[in-house]
């Protein structure tokens, strides 16, 4: 077996393989595009990133937004994984995932009033009294959410005034906009002033000091996917004397976020491997940790699941068109975004490949006379419809499929029914067996929300 990455690799006869099993035979069985995912690979990432900040005992909560199918947050738990979620949606599927609702923590810029009062009491959730819950699942008296990450003075007035009404206690941070550059894509950047997202420190600490009841700390997040640990170090050093300035008989809480970046092949050079990322911030939070003065939250998504998905795809038709190969496949800007909307690079190849074709990393050694330079499009009815673009590819004919490396996050999440394409089925590879979670939409599904009215 030839590895591309962990758990993803090629056979002496060039089939690809997840954990062992051929993919051609998970397409065949449930169509494509078709996400699939490495459980062992969500676990060794997992691993990874707890063992890094272990040295401030940092709390993993698992940034939903990256992949957010509740087996996969369900997986997370088990491993002893809490979530970070962005909106009243993605708090009901990590509760119904098994994630005690004490450690979720509720960031986003715009929550709504039901969405505060449902992260109170579980018998304002949306799914309180519903018949089709799995049975002994109920919403009523799970508790209050652990922490909400406040972006806003408006936002804290609000919670205050429906905690009042409700007789509800909460606890928050303040997210802080500190104004650094991650040197990340201009949409993917968070901590900038010209950022919607968070507030001034000075706001901050005064938005602290006039609730000393509820507001436990402060909670920064930069962007995503982030190279390096300076602009996270940069930003600790603005909070950190902020931090020591709280006054409170229990620890303070730091919510350093997440957006630790990961390797996609197309980078010049590659990020810092988490443990890098660790060893950097931990080294700025080790005393206030060890003196009993502060509890550290971090948020990780991408850099658990990037690599563990793979997205399946079918070659439609081969196009050539004068100076330029298109090759048309079922999946495109509706499956995976990212290439449309940041000119994400995904690294893609055929699951099955001849002699002397077989990758051995995201950065394929291959005579360039054996790769045509290619467009890897999709069906949709946008000149941005594309999954990538003047790649070298090798030579494939429709009904070929073709594997999209490091689709596990900001893939399905993302995923839409523009053109009303059906989203992608969905398996995750469990203890050596493939698991569908989720049934690929259907067009009865797409209309019916719309019929009998």
């Amino acid at each position: 077996m030839t590895p591309v990455l962990p758990h993803f690799s090629y056979t002496a006869d060039g089939h690809l393989c997840c954990e062992g099993i051929d993919v051609h035979g998970l397409a065949q069985a449930h169509g494509t595009p078709l996400y699939v995912s490495s459980g062992a690979a969500i676990q060794d990432a997992y691993t990874r990133v707890a063992r890094a900040f272990n040295p401030v005992r940092a709390h993993v909560h698992y940034a939903l937004k990256a992949s957010s199918n509740i087996h996969i947050v369900a997986l997370l738990g088990r491993l002893g994984a809490g979530a970070d979620v962005v909106s009243g949606g993605e708090l009901e599927r990590a509760w119904l995932a098994g994630i005690p609702l004490r450690d979720i923590t509720f960031a986003g810029v715009g929550k709504t009033a039901a969405e505060i009062s449902a992260a109170l009491d579980g018998s304002r959730s949306p799914l309180a009294g519903r018949a089709d819950l799995p049975s002994g699942v109920r919403p009523e008296g799970r508790g209050r959410v652990g922490l909400f990450n406040i972006e806003s003075a408006g936002e804290l007035d609000r919670i205050n005034a429906i905690a009042a009404d409700l007789r509800v206690p909460f606890e928050a941070t303040i997210r802080v906009n500190p104004d650094v550059d991650a040197h990340t894509h201009a949409y993917t950047t968070t901590g900038r002033r010209e950022n919607k997202f968070g507030v001034p420190l000075s706001q901050a600490e005064a938005l602290a000091r006039d609730n000393p009841g509820s507001i436990r700390g402060f909670h920064v997040h930069l962007g995503s996917p982030i190279a390096s640990p300076e602009p996270f170090e940069e930003a600790i050093d603005k909070l950190l004397p902020a931090i020591d300035r709280l006054s409170h008989s229990e620890p303070a809480v730091l919510n350093v976020g997440g957006g630790f970046g990961v390797d996609y092949g197309g980078q010049a050079a590659q990020p810092a491997p988490i443990e890098v990322f660790g060893q950097r911030i931990c080294e700025r939070l080790a005393d206030q940790v060890n003196a009993g003065a502060l509890r550290v939250i971090i948020e990780p998504g991408r850099c658990i699941v990037a690599q563990a998905g793979v997205l399946l795809t079918t070659v439609q038709y081969v196009k050539d068109a004068g100076a330029k190969r298109f090759v048309v496949c079922d999946s495109g800007m509706h499956t995976l975004l990212r290439p449309a909307l940041y000119g994400a690079y995904h690294f893609a190849w055929p699951a099955l490949v001849g002699p002397g074709m077989t990758p051995t990393s995201l950065r394929p050694e291959v005579a360039p006379e054996r790769l045509t330079i290619s467009d890897l499009v999709g069906p949709v009815c946008e000149s941005s419809d594309f999954l990538a673009t003047g790649r070298p590819l090798p030579d494939v004919s429709p009904g070929d499929l073709i594997a999209v490396f490091c689709a596990g996050a900001y893939g399905q999440s993302m995923a839409s029914t523009y053109n009303d394409h059906a989203k992608p089925a969905e398996v995750l590879i469990i203890d050596g067996r493939p698991q569908l979670i989720r049934r690929r939409d259907t067009a009865f599904s797409l209309i019916a929300p719309e019929l009998h009215l």
